[in-house]
């Protein structure tokens, strides 16, 4: 087990009657993960030109299983990796530690768009979660991996139908599933919310996403990945032999450039249309006691998530804190990028509310912090990946906030791409197509945000879909969670 720093801070008592704000009073602007664990030495800026065979652009879970699947591939292979803040520091370190074997953002999401490929995709995706599996423990990688499987609750009874029928594709399509009537999941876990629900015991496993970025930082420098971190990337271009990366104090050379960037504005201006910057926003407890775990049950651990269109996910921490987040994705017009619009208190006070609703027994319960962190979003709500300048640059965006595990397969399609390598992965209909492209600013805006009402709308009505939503499923942009 995960090690955690002693907490130094003393928490102000709750003031009586408890409320959902008061539990909010001491809670610190500060992803939890990145709070409890000591971050390795940085890697110095890059501040002379250099020359390698491959420059990687982004030191997030992408660009560092891209690099360290390159150097496995070929150890004689010059690597390096730029990173503008710190590796694990964005996306990466704030997300709520869920590696799920899903490459398409849920089996129905996914059957939607690649249903003649499926069985292949679930079939990737399960050995990508494997593969994953063995690499942390090969590489000693102390991330509290636990292959706890996860729940998909349904908290409104339209969603007990949805479950059924998310169930049966995904038995057909090889999962080990079980579905829980409302008394069986109470006895897992105690909440009056819980109407049913569905398990998947082998297709997510919950981790430390800190210490997973930092583990893979580890394993890239000890197999001789070069990592420069506080070294923004500005702009890529191409030259005679290969790509030009330039930042702000030097240039690198190399024969072949990758992209990374998540929800960062993409170097290549051509795919700045398939993505936009979608903050997601999240909560943790102080850790419960023995008698509060107790009251809730949750003995198997696994991440838990709702069925609604807009939904929450949560899980305990290795110190028994509840981690809760999600529900309300918020874009901001534009698409800005900047470090204050990860903090939200309107949201915060929200998903306190949703917290205590669903676990009433957890009144007087503290939260000890709250973030955000950017989701890389696009109109698939999964990856996609492609190559430019002649084949000597690839990337790999879009993940939709469910890049933990599918990072690492599309990484290493990218890398089949960039060096020519014929594999079945890169041959998938997954990885030779891309995303409807989302209009113009002010459209984009007004359509996101008529899309986040409807979804809500559909919430309240019992899953009834109104006329904009249908029309997002004719066209192919309709999410289905």
């Amino acid at each position: 087990m995960t090690n955690f720093l002693p907490t130094r801070r003393t928490l102000s008592p709750i003031p009586h009657p408890h409320t959902p704000m008061a539990s909010l009073a001491d809670a610190m602007p500060k992803p939890y993960w990145l709070d409890v664990h000591p971050e390795p030495e940085p890697c110095s800026a890059l501040t002379a030109n250099i020359r390698a065979d491959l420059a990687v652009v982004g030191g997030g879970y992408t660009g560092l299983w891209a690099a360290l699947q390159a150097k496995e591939h070929d150890p004689s292979l010059d690597v390096v990796l730029l990173e503008a803040d710190r590796c694990g520091s964005a996306a990466s370190g704030r997300n709520g530690g869920f590696c799920a074997s899903s490459l398409t953002h849920g089996i129905l999401n996914g059957v939607a768009r690649f249903a003649e490929e499926m069985a292949e995709l679930e079939r990737f995706g399960l050995e990508n979660l494997d593969d994953i599996e063995r690499s942390v423990s090969e590489y000693g990688i102390d991330c509290d991996f636990q292959r706890s499987g996860e729940l998909n609750v349904a908290t409104q009874s339209w969603q007990v139908a949805e479950l059924e029928r998310c169930a049966t594709v995904a038995k057909d399509l090889g999962h080990e599933v079980r579905l829980l009537a409302a008394d069986e999941i109470q006895d897992e876990i105690h909440s009056p919310t819980y109407l049913g629900a569905l398990e998947m015991p082998r297709s997510t496993a919950m981790l430390d996403p800190a210490l997973l970025a930092y583990g893979l930082r580890q394993a890239c420098l000890e197999r001789g990945v070069r990592i420069y971190e506080w070294t923004p990337a500005q702009a890529i271009r191409e030259q005679r032999a290969g790509v030009v990366v330039t930042t702000p104090y030097a240039k690198v050379h190399a024969a072949r450039g990758l992209l990374a960037t998540n929800g960062f504005p993409p170097l290549l201006k051509r795919l700045r249309n398939y993505i936009v910057p979608v903050y997601d926003y999240v909560l943790v407890t102080e850790p419960l006691t023995s008698d509060q775990l107790a009251s809730i049950g949750w003995r198997k651990r696994q991440g838990i998530g709702d069925a609604g269109n807009q939904f929450h996910y949560y899980r305990l921490t290795a110190d028994n804190r509840i981690l809760w987040g999600g529900y309300d994705a918020i874009y901001y017009y534009g698409g800005p990028v900047r470090s204050e619009l990860t903090v939200r208190p309107e949201t915060y006070a929200l998903l306190a509310q949703h917290f205590f609703d669903t676990f009433p027994q957890l009144a007087g319960v503290r939260f000890t912090h709250r973030w955000g962190g950017l989701i890389d979003t696009c109109t698939r709500f999964c990856s996609f990946v492609g190559t430019a300048m002649g084949g000597r640059v690839g990337y790999a965006l879009g993940f939709t906030g469910l890049g933990v595990g599918s990072s690492k397969f599309a990484a290493a399609v990218v890398l089949d791409k960039l060096y020519g390598r014929n594999t079945e992965r890169a041959r998938l209909k997954l990885s030779n197509t891309k995303p409807l492209p989302l209009p113009p600013e002010p459209l984009r805006w007004a359509g996101i945000q008529l899309t986040r009402w409807s979804l809500n709308r559909a919430d309240e009505r019992g899953g009834r879909r109104n006329l904009w939503l249908r029309t997002l499923d004719r066209i192919g942009l309709g999410f289905d969670s």
